[in-house]
């Protein structure tokens, strides 16, 4: 079965040099870690639905800036297709607490990482590191499976 190609948007944050990213995995299911974001809605500009979604796992107020890569992920499997739209961000007000729960129940954990950080961790894309601190160009990093 054929299901609808899946549109996203990703926040990429740098603060004092260091990314933020998220381990969108209720219970810890796995240690993956992500930029934050999330599924467009209808009927909401794709900046506001940044906005929202950067809140929802966050807490963070954001103001959303240029984009900076498309991102396209799948599971043939299961016929899941996801397009993801990076933008760079920056906080416009709030700052990450660890009493802030996600009301959807998805983001578990909030960091900043520095660059160097990001070799210990398990993250996707792999070109995040590159894309986050080159704010030079647009990236489009090709289909990749999906990863848990």
């Amino acid at each position: 079965m054929t299901r609808p190609v899946r549109l996203a948007v990703r926040a990429l944050i740098l603060h004092d040099d260091r990314l933020l990213l998220v381990n969108a995995y209720p219970g810890r299911r796995s240690d993956l870690w992500c930029a934050p974001g999330g599924g467009v809605e209808p009927n909401l500009s794709i900046p506001d639905n940044l906005i929202r979604e950067v809140y929802e796992e966050t807490g963070l107020t954001i103001a959303v800036g240029a984009p900076a890569m498309v991102n396209e992920f799948h599971d043939p499997g299961r016929g899941f297709h996801q397009v993801d739209l990076y933008f760079r961000c920056t906080i416009a007000a709030g700052r990450l607490s660890e009493t802030w729960v996600d009301p959807e129940g998805i983001v578990t954990e909030r960091r900043f990482f520095a660059r160097a950080e990001l070799a210990a961790i398990r993250f996707k894309p792999d070109s995040l590191p590159r894309v986050a601190w080159d704010a030079g160009t647009i990236h489009y990093d090709p289909l990749e499976p999906l990863v848990r």
